[in-house]
């Protein structure tokens, strides 16, 4: 009778464990939002935001300094487009453009049109210093050197915007990656390259 109870007991702890580290895994993988969409439709910006948060910076990626690219762009001119790029595929099949924009105001912001991801965990937008590499070979290269995060994705389908902090020198920043920063790999990246 000792031995069932015994043995009883361990299954019952065994289960337990194994029930808490399935939770754990799918709350840290979040497999479900592979099969999620979220379509935001944001129109351009007539102007930018009144506050900007300070960007987040990584590896040697102090936010820069200066007005920007040096691109002949007057205030209130009308939306110019400062650069621009096609998103190529990385972890997850990734389409769509990407555009620095300055508004009529002079601020910046970055653009993202018809964009088709997967959805997934702690995803993130980003501007780095990294050459956008095809393949494997360009999955992880964006936290290698100067990166700023315009925040969380708000979306994996449709037409956004993320704010450009004033301070940041753009002539910095040569991609824009969709960054899975629960994974520290690139679902999708695009080279920005004047207009």
């Amino acid at each position: 009778m000792g031995d069932r109870k015994r043995r009883g007991r361990l299954i019952a702890g065994a289960l337990i464990v194994a029930g808490a580290v399935l939770g754990i895994g799918l709350y840290w993988l979040q497999p479900w939002k592979l099969w999620q969409n979220e379509t935001v439709s944001e129109a351009l910006p007539t102007a930018g935001p009144t506050n900007s948060a300070a960007p987040t910076s990584g590896a040697g990626g102090a936010a820069g300094s200066g007005a920007g690219t040096g691109v002949g762009v007057g205030v209130g001119v009308g939306p110019q487009i400062l650069a621009q790029g096609s998103l190529i595929s990385h972890e997850h099949t990734t389409t769509g453009t990407a555009r620095l924009i300055r508004l009529p105001d002079g601020s910046r912001t970055l653009r993202l049109e018809n964009l088709d991801t997967s959805n997934g965990p702690d995803l993130r937008v980003w501007l780095t210093d990294a050459p956008v590499k095809e393949g494997t070979a360009g999955w992880r290269v964006f936290d290698d050197g100067k990166f700023v995060s315009l925040g969380k994705l708000k979306g994996n389908k449709g037409d956004q915007n993320y704010a450009v902090p004033a301070e940041l020198n753009l002539s910095d920043y040569s991609s824009v990656t969709i960054w899975c920063d629960r994974f520290d790999v690139s679902f999708g990246a695009a080279e920005l390259a004047g207009a």
